[in-house]
């Protein structure tokens, strides 16, 4: 062959690899990692009431990492896997404190998601806001949670508690507009916000319907007594503010002393695994709540895509859950969210543009969510679920009735 031949074969084949090293070079530029990613990992924080006085929320944690290990197998995020280190709180600030700041300083995670309670995401949204760190998608309906003007690291996802409140208000105005309204709450930031956004709702009426409010501490071993002392008020309609184990003890306890108000539960009070169950579901019936996702025993999605998707994933990720319990359909929701900004993301996976994604989200439809809900933010929005509906407990389910409300 001749030399010049040779020659003229490594001068193409420079120009290809020159070529080529154009074409890959902007790609390459193109990812930018923040702390906790790689080209083969994404690693992720939260806390969670494993123990302690809310543990039954517990099954959200178990839930997320079960769907986690479900888009793992199936190659995960653009090639790279999703560790989620979820660590046990006890549903006690400090130690969710302390525990925030191991994920952040120690374990370098990417961001904080779905770590639930209202005075435990509370404690640390200061802390990670000026580290400038994501605390998205928390998991409780605290509407501090949503003010991107004070705390633009920090975004809710359910509906937020005072807007269910006024839910519960305008169906009662609908409904009920001479009622004598009792309320029991939980005296923190959660029961508080309930308490707000009811009376956010009734207005004016406020002061003449509600003839009584009466507190709890989370950590009280019952709500019996105050229970008697709403029940003596002469109200015909209570609203239950409270968590699972003080919302199953009141349940129980206006059943036996035969006191029967048209009675509303909290949606994260609701769960026929963790509260009805336990209260008696016979002591149940007639309960009404609001919802905005599909409840697992409601028989009329058991042919809905959504519900079988969601089912068989259960049995083959999550087969210790329980099938009943709302909260594994929560837990489901907010992984599914968190997978869709993260795919958005692409290979820019840096907290600011994560945070970004996370508040472009446009008319997310999710498998779960009822008929009409969508997810929904915007840079000045960061309350991404806001429908729900009336549903009432017909001694096996809850059964959905009227038309999807939006406060």
């Amino acid at each position: 062959m001749n030399p010049d031949s040779h020659l003229s074969i490594h001068k193409l084949a420079a120009c290809a690899l020159v070529s080529l090293w154009l074409v890959a070079s902007p790609a390459v530029a193109d990812k930018r990692y923040g702390p906790g990613v790689s080209d083969t990992e994404i690693r992720i924080g939260q806390t969670m009431p494993y123990s302690g006085p809310a543990s039954s929320y517990g099954t959200v944690g178990k839930a997320e990492l079960a769907y986690f290990a479900k888009i793992n197998a199936e190659g995960g995020i653009n090639g790279r896997k999703i560790t989620l280190v979820s660590l046990d709180d006890g549903y006690s600030p400090p130690r969710t404190v302390e525990q925030t700041r191991k994920l952040v300083e120690q374990d370098q995670v990417l961001l904080l998601f779905s770590s639930l309670g209202t005075p435990t995401n509370a404690a640390v949204q200061k802390y990670l806001n000026v580290k400038q760190v994501p605390q998205l998608f928390c998991a409780t309906g605290g509407s501090e949670f949503g003010d991107p003007q004070h705390f633009p690291w920090t975004m809710g996802w359910r509906p937020n508690y005072r807007s269910e409140a006024r839910v519960y208000a305008k169906y009662i105005l609908k409904t009920r507009p001479s009622a004598k309204i009792a309320v029991l709450y939980q005296n923190d930031d959660l029961g508080k916000d309930y308490l707000n956004g009811l009376h956010e709702g009734l207005g004016d009426k406020a002061s003449g319907m509600i003839v009584s409010e009466v507190s709890f501490e989370v950590t009280d071993p019952t709500v019996d007594s105050q229970i008697v002392t709403l029940q003596a008020s002469g109200a015909d309609t209570f609203l239950n503010f409270s968590t699972p184990k003080a919302s199953a003890q009141a349940i129980r306890k206006v059943y036996d002393l035969g006191w029967r108000p048209m009675h509303l539960v909290t949606n994260v009070g609701s769960s026929v695994a963790t509260v009805l169950k336990p209260a008696g579901l016979d002591k149940s019936v007639g309960l009404l709540t609001a919802a905005f996702l599909k409840d697992p025993t409601d028989k009329q999605w058991q042919n809905d895509p959504g519900y079988r998707d969601w089912l068989a994933w259960m049995k083959q990720y999550y087969p210790e859950g329980d099938t009943t319990d709302f909260y594994n359909v929560y837990g489901y929701g907010l992984a599914q969210t968190l997978v869709h900004v993260l795919k958005q993301s692409g290979d820019d996976l840096t907290r600011e543009n994560v945070m970004r994604q996370a508040a472009s989200l446009k008319n997310l439809s999710l498998p779960m969510l009822l008929p009409g809900a969508r997810v929904n933010t915007t840079a000045t929005d960061y309350y991404p679920i806001k429908q729900m509906w009336i549903q009432r407990f017909d001694g096996k389910q809850w059964v959905l009735f009227g038309d999807l409300i939006e406060p």
